[in-house]
């Protein structure tokens, strides 16, 4: 059997270009999304810098979230990414090169929906390489107790998320959102704009923020009395004819898009700074007063744990209630061994290149009664061979009629036993093809594992030789 329904990575068809003010800067600027190869992954380029130097989207590279993401990688920085990439999350994008002539990507309506939308005018092209996902397999959280925000994140087979906002407002009051599936990021959380109280506005004026902010991109929660010489002031600020407090507590007679789009918007906010893990994730996330600080934290924790696992061996997934490759009959009818020398009870992957099986070592196990039998080891040569069982039904498997042919093993080397294997475990091996199978020779790379340990590796040499 062959590998089906394999997802694959995603780039932009064409070129998209977009051009816009900076929230915070108001510089504008002009944006170019570029299609990109496989495992290139999201990328900035500031054009404007003398040698085009790039910064990476991760985590990693997050230096300042006080009011937006930025990244900064070798002096080189980019702000207010969030909403581009939720866009690039919500269309399942992996690879693309985004050109800036400035420092921030442009606010557009405050929302993802322009940068959305012309993604979905432009098309997704399909590349020749597999999707990688970060798969979570325990629960996860960051917590700020003083601020009152938490994040947990639970192994699941999707993205899914729910979050909730509380800032003691009696206008904006508790509110919820939730996605359960990024299928529906463009009708359901695209098209929310962000939003600020009206008593946080004079402070970002005096930082020196929002320059590019107007009650068009930004919806003005108002949570107190305003006298008309504060009105004018902010039609001054705006650039407005005339603003006003509409019954909703929001500015300029904005019509909202959703009742809870502020909680839509967070939720968008999250996406986007989850997208900086450096991986499409899969787990069910609930999130409590999330911000960019909080987002970013809690995508440093799941980075980590990305790198952790890159540093261990990666072990075939075992789940013994799914319907193997190859059950034991099935293998029978391919090699020619047979009890008690056929040393694999079932194949649980094979493709191309790669072959995985699973042998229940038991006491019944023949070689027991004189191998240390006050303390019964699996001899090391057996677990050899039993990678070399497996790996002969992955050679075989590059002919079309396997029962006429066997394998030969014309070399082991490299070996290496790492820990003994006892009357109880459960043997994975996972062997992947070296180089391709010439004339007939194979070449692979075997690994024993009991749980995540691994136990013994060699390199493999085989022969394939038609009998019948």
């Amino acid at each position: 059997m062959k590998k089906e329904n394999v997802e694959k990575q995603k780039t932009i068809a064409k070129d998209i270009t977009l051009s816009g003010k900076g929230l915070h800067t108001g510089l504008f600027v002009n944006m170019v999304l570029k299609p990109a190869e496989a495992n290139h992954g999201i990328r900035f380029m500031r054009i404007d810098l003398e040698e085009n130097p790039v910064v990476h989207a991760i985590v990693d590279n997050v230096i300042d979230t006080s009011r937006g993401t930025t990244l900064d990688e070798n002096g080189v920085r980019v702000a207010t990414i969030e909403h581009l990439l939720a866009a690039l999350t919500g269309h399942g994008i992996d690879n693309v090169l985004i050109e800036l002539d400035g420092p921030e990507i442009p606010i557009f309506d405050g929302s993802s929906k322009v940068i959305y939308d012309a993604i979905a005018e432009a098309g997704i092209k399909e590349l020749d390489a597999d999707k990688k996902y970060f798969e979570l397999k325990e629960r996860v959280e960051f917590v700020d107790v003083d601020k009152g925000i938490e994040i947990v994140a639970f192994p699941d087979d999707h993205l899914s998320l729910t979050v909730q906002i509380d800032y003691n407002s009696k206008v904006l009051g508790n509110q919820y959102a939730s996605l359960n599936a990024i299928s529906d990021f463009g009708k359901e959380i695209a098209p929310c704009r962000t939003f600020v109280f009206l008593h946080e506005l004079e402070q970002l004026v005096k930082h020196n923020l929002i320059k590019g902010g107007d009650v068009d991109n930004a919806i003005v929660i108002v949570d107190r009395q305003v006298s008309q010489e504060e009105l004018d002031r902010l039609s001054a600020l705006f650039n407005k004819p005339k603003v006003q407090v509409q019954p909703e507590g929001v500015l300029n007679n904005i019509e909202l898009r959703f009742r809870n789009e502020p909680a839509r918007h967070k939720l968008l906010d999250l996406i986007g700074d989850l997208t900086l893990v450096g991986m499409p994730i899969k787990a069910r996330i609930i999130a409590s007063r999330p911000g960019h600080h909080a987002n970013t934290e809690f995508a440093k924790l799941l980075r980590k744990i990305i790198k952790k696992e890159s540093l261990k061996p990666a072990v075939p997934e075992y789940n013994p209630n799914a319907q193997p490759v190859l059950d034991i009959n099935q293998i029978m009818k391919v090699l020619p061994h047979r009890p008690p020398f056929l040393l694999v009870d079932k194949i649980i992957y094979r493709d191309e290149n790669t072959i995985a099986g699973v042998k229940n070592v038991t006491m019944n196990e023949p070689f027991f009664v004189g191998h240390f039998p006050g303390e019964p080891v699996m001899p090391g040569v057996l677990i050899v061979e039993a990678m070399a069982q497996c790996g002969g039904l992955l050679a075989l498997n590059t002919v079309t009629d396997p029962e006429n042919y066997l394998t030969y093993f014309l070399k082991i080397d490299k070996v290496k036993f790492k820990k003994k294997v006892v009357p109880g475990d459960t043997l994975i091996f996972k062997l992947q093809l070296i180089e391709p199978i010439r004339r007939g020779i194979v070449t692979m790379w075997g690994q024993a594992f009991v749980g995540e340990t691994l136990v013994t590796e060699a390199e493999l040499c085989a022969q394939i030789v038609k009998v019948k």
